[in-house]
């Protein structure tokens, strides 16, 4: 059977893995650049929001909410060694391994931003590795950190989009998720998009768990080094160039264009440009049109109101996307 697919309203979705040292501490060598970048990153999509009046769904990993720990976790059934990082080499770096004060200022701002979750410590849901079991702990963890915010989650993004266990986020209730694009990322993104004229807009459709896939479109920082140097002194940036593209498509076809992003991909002035570029555009296509801008849970609950779930339709294989680290 197909899956089920909704009519797509015009909209533009904005998702973010939020989680400052926790999408690196598993590496042997972290960037560094994108490590010390998480809470600038963070604080400058937060205000850029606020400017252009731009919600996103920021799915935060679930031990940055903690105050404070041993970095033993005893009771977290994580692989040996899952925590090592947090008690030996950023022991001292609390600003890796928290993010309270970053979190309240997703809660506290004017923008109805949806708050969801990237886990509870980054784990990696679709390795062989990681067993029901571990899944599990790491949703109830992330829900009930959330419940102590006096917050409610609907939507996860897998980290590294490395998906799994999705039977597990329907029985703990969420209603979402971020699944696989349909285009490449990088320099053969940037060919399929721009030469060969494929279409960057996405179908949320419900899988056989009853869960609505929200694909990603674009990831916003999948072109850079030498190359994105290089287009940009002949050209243009080459991902706003491609965000614009996907933004008049969805203004003009009635479809859903998601871009995606880390807050820790800020690591320069030019990748705050990026983004304001984007976020301007949106906002002014949306002052032209009927575009309007939705998370997740907005397209979740909007497929449900239109009778798009019914949990017995066939999703998407469910494979990974491209890691993005």
């Amino acid at each position: 059977m197909d899956p089920t697919v909704v009519d797509a309203v015009g909209s533009i979705v904005i998702s973010l893995d939020a989680e400052l040292g926790w999408g690196f501490h598993d590496l042997e060598s972290p960037p560094t650049d994108r490590v010390e970048s998480g809470r600038r990153g963070w604080s400058v999509m937060l205000e850029l929001c606020d400017e252009y009046d731009v919600p996103a769904t920021w799915a935060v990993v679930g031990h940055l909410m903690l105050e404070s720990c041993d970095g033993t976790h005893a009771d977290h059934p994580a692989p040996e060694g899952w925590f090592v990082r947090e008690r030996t080499d950023w022991r001292d770096r609390e600003d890796l391994r928290f993010g309270s004060d970053l979190v309240r200022g997703i809660l506290d701002s004017d923008v109805d931003h949806e708050f969801a979750s990237h886990s509870f410590s980054h784990v990696l849901f679709g390795r062989p590795g990681t067993d029901r079991e571990l899944a599990v702990a790491e949703l109830e963890r992330s829900i009930e950190l959330a419940r102590e915010w006096d917050q409610t989650i609907e939507s996860f993004v897998y980290p590294r989009n490395d998906i799994g266990h999705r039977d597990v986020l329907a029985k703990s209730g969420l209603s979402a998720y971020r699944g696989r694009s349909p285009t490449r990322d990088g320099i053969r993104g940037v060919f399929d998009s721009a030469l060969r004229d494929r279409s960057m807009l996405v179908e949320p459709s419900v899988d056989e768990h009853g869960l609505v896939n929200v694909p990603a479109s674009l990831f916003l920082f999948g072109f850079e080094g030498p190359a994105r140097t290089v287009a940009e002194s002949i050209w243009d940036d080459p991902m706003v160039v491609l965000a614009r593209r996907g933004i008049d498509e969805a203004a003009d076809s009635d479809g859903v264009f998601h871009m995606w992003l880390h807050p820790n991909n800020l690591t320069h002035e030019r990748d705050d440009r990026r983004m304001e570029a984007i976020l301007a555009y949106i906002d002014q296509r949306r002052a032209e049109t009927d575009l309007t801008v939705e998370t997740m849970a907005d397209v979740a609950r909007r497929i449900d109101t239109t009778g798009g779930v019914d949990g017995t339709s066939k999703g998407v294989d469910g494979q990974a996307t491209a890691r993005q680290y």
